[in-house]
């Protein structure tokens, strides 16, 4: 379970009254990743400790965390340095409900928030978890996939007559810790797996069942298959058939 009492603390160090004055987004660091990275560990004697050639955001114990609030890929020069010698925790936040917020650059003016329809779940985690797919079997590897309540701040510069479409992300502000979902092991990405799959499916059937779409599906189905979590044992037309690997 989150502890929210130390979410809150985390919020109120980096969303304090110095951060309102200077302005959200204006820090060299971005709202959720400094929330995220005092939450995990308010001590900042243990934040961002030179290792490797490389800063990890958390070193304590003989373990790192990392958090990466987008492109995993980016972390697979750090990964490469990090695991052979150490535990790593990969922190991936993920907005479950977004209310937007649009700036004007030229006044400053922001406009009333509206909610975003798309509600995120922890399988959106699976697109960025195949770019550091070389990594995932690696035993020193971890996962905290932190599913978020935020408010996004995004400038209205954009290609389109509103100036939304194209538009740049300025920063998002976490208003609740909803869900942190682990994974510690290759048994873990069975979480992943709908329970009412117990045959032969397809990633359509999977989408289904998982209530996300079929091309993200696919994505997820490739990761479950790379881990062994799932198997192919024949095709459907031009689809694969997957069915769950006993682990037992």
């Amino acid at each position: 379970m989150p502890d929210q009492t130390a979410f809150e603390n985390a919020k109120k160090k980096i969303i304090g009254a110095d951060r309102q004055r200077i302005g959200i987004g204006t820090l060299s660091e971005k709202t959720v990743h400094a929330i995220l990275k005092n939450y995990y560990e308010p001590d900042e004697d243990y934040q961002e400790i030179p290792i490797e050639n490389y800063v990890a955001d958390i070193y304590r114990d003989g373990r790192i965390i990392e958090i990466q609030t987008r492109q995993l890929g980016k972390l697979r020069s750090k990964l490469a340095a990090f695991l052979p010698n150490y535990q790593v925790t990969v922190v991936y936040p993920i907005p479950r409900e977004k209310w937007v917020i649009w700036i004007d650059e030229e006044t400053g003016a922001l406009t009333s928030k509206r909610k975003s329809p798309v509600k995120g779940n922890p399988y959106m985690a699976f697109p960025e978890l195949y770019q550091i797919k070389m990594f995932l079997k690696d035993p020193h590897l971890k996962f905290r996939l932190v599913l978020l309540d935020m408010e996004e701040y995004r400038l209205l510069n954009g290609w389109s007559r509103d100036r939304k479409r194209g538009s740049s992300r300025f920063d998002r502000v976490p208003s609740q810790l909803v869900e942190e979902v682990t994974i510690d092991c290759l048994e873990d990405y069975m979480q992943f797996v709908p329970y009412e799959l117990e045959r032969a499916f397809t990633s359509e059937e999977f989408a289904k069942a998982a209530h996300i779409s079929t091309p993200l599906a696919r994505d997820v189905l490739n990761i479950l298959y790379h881990v062994q979590t799932v198997t192919r044992v024949g095709k459907k037309g031009n689809q694969y058939l997957y069915e769950v690997l006993d682990l037992s």
